[in-house]
Formats: structure tokens, C-alpha cells, sequence
């Protein structure tokens, strides 16, 4: 009989797809483990029968009180309690953080198993720059909100890195080349599995190819970081503002002309103000 797991909490990597990535650990931890939280115990439930073992099972998710949490952590003392989502990393692009930063509060033990991470799987696939990237999960589901929130990040200088639902992405595709301009890009989906796609192409092809036929699976996008450009003449910025200020506030429009120009933004808003007037 293998020796119990330390008491705490135990957080565990499992498969995006091929259910051969999960780890020999992994496996091993949720055999031990007195009890797992998982997001949907239906799905954890086809791990374990994967690894020929029952353990009991607790749902925890986005939807879970402060007074799970609290369960969870008076458990910890004295169980070792395994975390997992539906797939890959837990804690990535999910709240779970939480129960983290309040068992470490509390002086819990935290332990990892790393494994599968759909962010790091789809930037291996792409050859787009690996050395510097922003993991940013999901888009905003509102046009408005969409667009400000890629407007915050369009002078980033790393690759960025997307969650996206199927019938979303053609949408979010046309959204961050209109807010990013036309950079290389991939599409990834499907990680892992029979079907698994990678389609590389500038955002605005990816938006023509995906806005009519939105794909199924889990997708991630991942968009190459800016190309370094010469300083914007004043004549081209104005231009660039005099159109957008047929449509934005001075202030959106700066913000826009900005990031699509690579100038700083104090100087868009201060000829947009004088443009404006």
C-alpha cells in the first residue's frame, strides 16, 4: 500500500486532450490524494477510471462560496487534497488562486505536479516569438469592452496569447486586427487531440477564414508581437486622427491611432485635442 500524501493542498496538472500526457506523478497524487476538487467531477471522473482508481470527490469552481473555501482549508490540516480542472493547468484562466493565497494565509502546506498547459502547447505550434509573451485569457464578450481591453495591450512588445470559444473567434479575430493591425497570428485548437489545427496567417486572413465558419474545440490565439517601426511623421498621425476623430472621442481616437502607430500616446492626444478644436 503506497504511503499516504502530505496534508495539503495539491495542485495537479491533467491532460488538454490526449489522456497519455497525463504524468506518472500526477497520476500517482490523485490515487493518494483523500479527496480532489474538481470543476466538473464527471469529467474527473473518466481520469480516474483512465488510471483504474476511485477517488471521493468534491466540485469546486468559479461558482463556489467563500464557505467552500473554508471547508476546504479545514481540511487541509490534516488531508492532502488534490486540485485539478477539466483540463490542463489548474488555476489558469480559472479563480483558483483564491484557495491558493488562502492557504498560504493560513500556513497550509501548497504543493504542484506540473503538466499540460494549453498557453505553453499552442506557443510551441505557432514559431511565433517564444521569448517574451502575455498570457491575457479571455476576451471581453461586448464590442466596446473587447476594444479597450486590446487597446491597453497594442504597444506590448511580446506575443500575446488568447482564450476563445468557437463562436466568438471570428469576431475576436476581426476585433484584434482593427485594434492591433494586420501582425502574424495562429490559431490553435484541439491541442493534443485527433483533430488538433494549427492555421497560421496575419489576423485579417484569420478573421476571413474563421468569421463565416466559426470552428469547434478549445481555441487559442496567439498574435506575434509588434513590428518596430520608424516614428510616425506628424503628417501621418494627423491623418491617422483626422479619420478616426470622424468616429472616436479625442481620447479614443489617440488611444487607437497610438497603438496602431507606436507613438506615445501623450502625443496622439495632444494633436487630436488640436485637431479636435
Amino acid at each position: 500500500m503506497s504511503d499516504p500524501l502530505p496534508p495539503g493542498l495539491h495542485i495537479v496538472a491533467t491532460p488538454i486532450g490526449n489522456l497519455g500526457d497525463l504524468s506518472p506523478r500526477a497520476a500517482d497524487t490523485l490515487r493518494r490524494a483523500d479527496l480532489i476538487l474538481a470543476e466538473d467531477t464527471r469529467v474527473t471522473a473518466k481520469l480516474l477510471n483512465h488510471i483504474g482508481h476511485k477517488t471521493p470527490m468534491r466540485r469546486f469552481d468559479d461558482h463556489s462560496s467563500d464557505a467552500d473555501r473554508e471547508h476546504v482549508l479545514g481540511l487541509l490540516a490534516t488531508q492532502a487534497v488534490a486540485l485539478v480542472s477539466d483540463a490542463g493547468t489548474p488555476l489558469i484562466s480559472d479563480p483558483g488562486y483564491k484557495l491558493v493565497r488562502a492557504a498560504r494565509a493560513a500556513g497550509l502546506a501548497v504543493h504542484t505536479v506540473p503538466g499540460p498547459s494549453a498557453v505553453i502547447a499552442a506557443l510551441t505550434l505557432t514559431g511565433l516569438p517564444t521569448d517574451r509573451f502575455l498570457f491575457l485569457g479571455f476576451l471581453p464578450a461586448k464590442a466596446g469592452a473587447r476594444a479597450q481591453a486590446i487597446d491597453r495591450y497594442a504597444s506590448v512588445d511580446a506575443t500575446l496569447v488568447f482564450y476563445e470559444s468557437g463562436p466568438r473567434l471570428g469576431a475576436s479575430l476581426a476585433a484584434l486586427a482593427h485594434g492591433l493591425g494586420n501582425r502574424d497570428a495562429a490559431v490553435v485548437r484541439e491541442i493534443s487531440k485527433l483533430h488538433e489545427e494549427c492555421v497560421t496567417g496575419t489576423l485579417a486572413e484569420l478573421a476571413e477564414r474563421y468569421g463565416e465558419s466559426p470552428p469547434k474545440g478549445e481555441i487559442v490565439i496567439i498574435v506575434g508581437p509588434p513590428e518596430e517601426a520608424e516614428p510616425a511623421s506628424d503628417d501621418a498621425l494627423d491623418d491617422a486622427l483626422a479619420e478616426a476623430l470622424a468616429r472616436l472621442s479625442p481620447s479614443r481616437a489617440a488611444a487607437e491611432v497610438a497603438g496602431r502607430l507606436g507613438v506615445p500616446r501623450k502625443r496622439a492626444y495632444a494633436r487630436a485635442l488640436a485637431l479636435s478644436q
